[in-house]
């Protein structure tokens, strides 16, 4: 199987993702599946709520716009062009999170794309997408069926492991795979450093990348680095076209709880009936809330983000990643700052 195969049969995954994504009626023939088939896929989709309460139809459709956007002949082919195909193919165990839709779907593309087997252990709170969309490339490319295996349970013998969970989830993957060459991914939030000038369309799309897939992305913004006497008014109205968020009962669930503890703590927050803000210094806060702390100079933003390099996805400002693109990696935005297709290669 050539490489130029897995990117045909990638390239046309992503029109159904697009024509999914934007909850498109059957676009017709031109897409290589039936209206069938593309109905069936439609019904995955509405079904997800009822596997996991987070994954709302919208957010499903956001998380295959975005994957749309990377499978295209010309981004796979120039990404691509940087990295060797393996001719002996290894075993690569991908340990899949399932916080967003079908997170773990950049590591399988990796794996197939650098000419290795994907073994996927995918997470209970994700189980149904990415088997609908394999089968999907299976169809494109039935080759593809000896390089991504699905598993729910034991993944067996492995040349080598991706991991991605939380730090306690990060000991349990040194125990049972420390012995293989390996990434094992911890948690990691984001952050945006605003200087008090941004326009009300600025603070809207910052308002994307903290509240998109409910805050629940290791690239959803939890943090905000302000000046000092810093007027919040302009980030709460431009944020306001969120506040339909908290009808969601898990979120609004998350929200109260931390909104009881503080009060009842007498511990100041900043509060819009949607979201609760609170100053503090740590990096990472609670589903619902934001963390925020004032600085007084440049060296202070920047001694911030070095103290948090290792646990830091996301730099948004004017200076750093524009606000809104948060949640818009391109192919070469690595998890962790680890270059994925490097790594494979080197096995």
């Amino acid at each position: 199987m050539k490489r130029e195969q897995i990117i045909s049969a990638f390239a046309k995954l992503g029109e159904v993702f697009r024509a999914l994504g934007s909850a498109k009626e059957y676009p017709g023939t031109s897409i290589g599946i039936t209206a069938s088939e593309y109905e069936d896929l439609q019904k995955v989709i509405n079904k997800q709520f009822q596997f996991n309460g987070w994954f709302t139809k919208e957010n499903v459709q956001q998380a295959l716009l975005g994957l749309g956007t990377w499978l295209t002949e010309e981004k796979l082919s120039q990404w691509l062009e940087h990295y060797s195909y393996n001719s002996q193919p290894k075993k690569v165990g991908i340990i899949m999170a399932g916080n967003i839709p079908l997170v773990g779907f950049h590591d399988v593309l990796c794996v197939v794309a650098s000419g290795n087997v994907a073994v996927c252990k995918m997470s209970s709170d994700d189980k149904t997408l990415l088997p609908a969309f394999v089968q999907v490339l299976f169809h494109f490319l039935p080759e593809l069926n000896e390089r991504i295996v699905l598993s729910a349970g034991k993944i067996g013998e492995l040349d080598a492991v991706i991991a991605t969970g939380s730090n306690n989830s990060a000991l349990y993957f040194e125990q049972y795979f420390g012995k293989y060459p390996h990434i094992f991914r911890k948690n990691r939030t984001s952050i945006a450093v605003l200087d008090g000038s941004e326009t009300p369309e600025e603070l809207a799309a910052l308002g994307n990348d903290v509240f998109s897939y409910f805050g629940l992305g290791c690239r959803n913004v939890s943090h905000l680095l302000v000046p000092k006497d810093y007027d919040f008014a302009p980030f709460f109205q431009a944020i306001f076209t969120h506040g339909d968020i908290i009808n969601h009962h898990k979120y609004c669930n998350n929200y109260d709880y931390n909104k009881a503890v503080y009060l009842m703590n007498q511990l100041p927050l900043l509060d819009n009936n949607f979201v609760l803000l609170r100053e503090s210094s740590d990096l990472h806060s609670p589903l619902a809330m934001i963390h925020y702390h004032f600085y007084a100079s440049e060296a202070e933003v920047q001694d911030y983000i070095a103290q948090h390099t290792d646990e830091l996805q996301v730099i948004a400002g004017k200076k750093y990643i524009p606000f809104g693109q948060a949640q818009c990696p391109s192919l070469n935005d690595y998890a962790d700052n680890v270059d994925t297709m490097q790594w494979l290669n080197q096995l």
